[in-house]
């Protein structure tokens, strides 16, 4: 008769509870250690409140492109479970799920509240024992298991899945020191752009569904809506720009100059073109009365203003000057960056466990027999969209299951 395995689960959020849930069986008995009070923090309050659980279904070559790092790690991870086979899981049990017009999937309930029941749920009925307050200080082999230091006792356990979630600082993987795994110093992904010497930032609250944000001296850019908040800009696209450019704005520390054209799907010569035609049709209209290119009123007088045209004056007043410095702030307006803002609970990270030392057939440590690895803890991290929870999905999809199947005959799923 085969030993039951008795797994540690380091992390009671998305990543954790998925891997602990995947490695329940009748041959294992599975513990969840989470160091705070609070279970699924980060779930409860993704989306709003209304948790992004992952984005629509999208072939693997497709999906790894919305990870600034993990790509090509993911690319094998993701056959194994896919966004689909989330979507399959929660609504296999009793969450129904809608995707959004921009491909984001939610509960129909719009409510976190419905996943983390779920979670919850089917976790206890598969007796996984959880454990709150409960620090882990070290981990260290002990042959032929793994021994946990926890709130200053030590513990043994035959399998081990690390899923601590990502540290805005290096020493937040501080109970990984006696391991042979390398950690990549975390950054800062997913914020928004500070700009404190901007009058754009008088303007809070307007937004533009399609605009394209360029970062200045390198080849990043992104597409998407930006909103104007009191502290610069936000949006998807400064979002995505972000994730895609953390390694670099965190080298230039954080200043920077961005280039937004308002309407991505403008050129130059378009609003040039549409500019000299209303210019020759309604050159006794005020200018300021009359924004163009669908741009809300508050925002039209910031650009007019800023082009050195007066509210009075009339399109048939403009001169060749005044209309290439409108178009010229519409196609390519500048923004000095100077400092970011992140999300508090919600921050995504850069950096992390190393994928070099991490199987991705398995997510075990190619260093540490029995130790397994998944979530943010990982050195992945996706843009805005849901795309963190999938990969915390897949990776504690494969992680809980090759915990549990290296003493069973045949992989049973819950």
């Amino acid at each position: 008769m085969a030993k039951r395995l008795k797994i540690a689960v380091i992390g009671g959020g998305a990543a954790g509870f998925f891997s602990a849930i995947f490695a329940a069986s009748k041959h294992t008995e599975v513990h969840l250690f989470e160091k705070s009070s609070k279970l699924l923090s980060k779930v409860k309050i993704s989306g709003g409140g209304r948790c992004n659980v992952t984005h629509q279904p999208l072939p693997v070559s497709a999906l790894v492109k919305n990870y600034p790092r993990g790509e090509k790690f993911l690319k094998k991870v993701f056959p194994k479970f896919s966004s689909q086979d989330t979507m399959d899981w929660f609504e296999g049990r009793g969450v129904k799920l809608k995707i959004e017009s921009d491909g984001r999937v939610f509960p129909i309930s719009d409510n976190s509240k419905s996943v983390i029941d779920a979670l919850l749920k089917e976790s206890s009925r598969l007796g996984v024992k959880i454990h709150l307050k409960s620090t882990i200080e070290g981990i260290q082999e002990q042959a032929p298991g793994l021994e946990l230091r926890i709130n200053g006792e030590s513990k043994i356990f035959d399998r081990v899945i690390v899923c601590a979630g990502g540290h805005p600082k290096i020493n937040g993987f501080s109970f990984l020191s006696a391991l042979k795994h390398k950690l990549v110093e975390p950054i800062p992904s997913l914020f928004t752009f500070n700009t404190p010497q901007e009058a754009v930032r008088s303007l809070p609250g307007i937004s533009f569904p399609n605009s394209r944000v360029k970062l200045a001296g390198t080849k990043l850019e992104y597409t998407g809506p930006v909103l104007i908040t009191h502290w610069g800009v936000s949006g998807p696209a400064v979002l995505k720009l972000s994730a895609f450019g953390a390694k670099w704005l965190h080298d230039q520390e954080y200043k920077a100059q961005a280039i937004i054209n308002w309407n991505s799907d403008l050129k130059e010569s378009d609003y040039l073109g549409q500019i000299q035609a209303f210019k020759s049709k309604h050159n006794k209209r005020v200018v300021a009365k009359h924004p163009l290119f669908s741009v809300p009123a508050r925002f039209w007088e910031h650009l007019i203003n800023r082009s050195g045209i007066h509210l009075h004056e009339t399109f048939g007043d403009l001169s060749k000057k005044q209309i290439n410095k409108l178009v010229q702030n519409l196609f390519c307006y500048n923004l000095q960056v100077k400092g970011k803002t992140t999300f508090k609970e919600e921050f995504v990270t850069a950096g992390g466990v190393a994928l070099e030392g991490v199987s991705p057939q398995t997510m075990e440590s190619i260093y540490h027999p029995y130790l397994f690895f998944a979530g943010e803890v990982l050195d992945i991290d996706g843009i805005t969209g849901g795309f963190n929870f999938q990969s915390a999905w897949s990776t504690a999809y494969v992680a809980g299951n090759s915990a549990k199947t290296a003493n069973e005959d045949e992989q049973n799923l819950p």
